[in-house]
């Protein structure tokens, strides 16, 4: 293989150089040469390398200056995390009490959608009682109605037997004068016949026995003559301790039929009176039952509009409730009742020592049953 000839001069000078022998001028300049652009280039690299330094070492102080400001950052991020964390753990303790809050709405939910039930049902109860109520109301004022017109009608029966009775006295006492006077006309005749014949018969006489016929027949149409002697020993055994009483009840054998009749009438007038006392206090009582009845319709009809206003909001408090809760307890929009416990029992269960908090309100204190135990 040929090699160049400056490859083979400068192969030669370097073993003779090596050797110790004597090298040319010629390549001691070329040495020389090579030298100096040897260390032109080892001086640009230099140069080169210089800057480069410069430049990492400028890299170094952004890279210092950065990672100062990393871990300024970091320690920052670090406390953030930290106050994060701690925001974290009191929002996990206010969702933990968020949560208990929201069961004990649900509890206090249900425990109204019941006692909403028992309200329905309560106001149903207080509908059909109301409807009694007018029901009874109404019978009352017919009873009282019937005992005015019965005592009304009392009252005209006892003016008329009084004015019958007062009329029967005056007969009575007609009766007796005409009687005295027809005794008096009967001794005179006996003792002076001759007298009766020769003048006629009295007219006064004629007309008061026919009177006394005239008041016997009104009087025995007025009275039973089925029951007439029965009534009038009734009557007179009852005044027993009046005298006059007492000696009719004695000459009870001998009395005529016609005082018999009259004794029968004064023993009606009695019974037609103490009717009359007897429907006085039955309409005394009948008029403090209306009372009673209009008290208790107008007690009625404000539990049955209390009712019906709770009602109402219950209602709508459910309507607004159900819009914005995700429990699965407000996915029913029907009312479910438990069978196990009523609604009072779980307010007061709610009420409890065991319970974190109050209920919504004293459900059983605005009950019915409550303001009527009140009353």
């Amino acid at each position: 293989m040929d090699l160049p000839q400056e490859m083979g001069d400068y192969i030669k000078e370097s073993i003779d150089c090596a050797l110790g022998l004597s090298v040319s001028e010629k390549t001691l300049h070329l040495k020389l040469r090579a030298s100096e652009e040897a260390r032109k280039r080892i001086q640009d690299q230099y140069f080169y390398l210089h800057d480069r330094l410069k430049e990492k070492d400028e890299v170094i102080e952004r890279a210092k200056a950065e990672a100062s400001m990393n871990a300024q950052a970091l320690k920052k991020f670090v406390e953030e995390n930290q106050k994060l964390a701690i925001e974290c753990a009191n929002l996990l303790s206010q969702c933990s009490r968020w949560e208990k809050e929201c069961s004990l709405y649900d509890r206090d939910r249900e425990a109204l959608m019941e006692f909403g039930n028992e309200a329905d049902e309560r106001a149903k109860e207080a509908e059909i009682r109301v409807l009694e109520v007018e029901d009874e109301l109404r019978r009352v004022a017919e009873e009282l109605q019937f005992y005015k017109h019965e005592y009304e009608t009392l009252v005209c029966n006892e003016a008329r037997a009084s004015e019958e009775l007062q009329l029967l006295r005056e007969r009575i006492r007609d009766l007796e004068r005409v009687s005295q006077c027809s005794s008096s006309n009967t001794e005179d005749q006996k003792s002076q016949p001759h007298i009766l014949i020769s003048k006629p018969a009295h007219n006064t006489g004629f007309g008061s026995t026919l009177e006394c016929q005239l008041l016997e027949s009104v009087v025995a149409s007025l009275v039973d003559k089925d029951a007439v002697a029965a009534n009038a020993r009734a009557f007179l055994e009852a005044n027993n301790g009046v005298e006059s009483c007492q000696k009719l009840l004695k000459m009870w054998e001998w009395l005529n039929p016609s005082t018999q009749n009259i004794i029968s009438l004064a023993a009606e007038v009695k019974t037609l009176q103490k009717d009359k006392e007897h429907l006085k206090v039955n309409l005394h009582r009948a008029e403090e039952e209306v009372k009673v009845f209009c008290e208790e319709n107008c007690i009625l009809d404000e539990e049955n509009k209390r009712l019906m206003r709770l009602l109402n909001r219950e209602r709508n408090h459910q309507g607004s409730g159900g819009k914005h809760t995700c429990s699965a307890s407000a996915k029913g929009n029907k009312r479910k009742s438990s069978p196990k416990i009523c609604a009072v029992e779980k307010m007061n269960d709610l009420n409890g020592p065991d319970s974190p908090r109050q209920p919504l309100s004293p459900l059983y204190h605005n009950s019915p049953d409550s303001r009527m135990h009140k009353k």
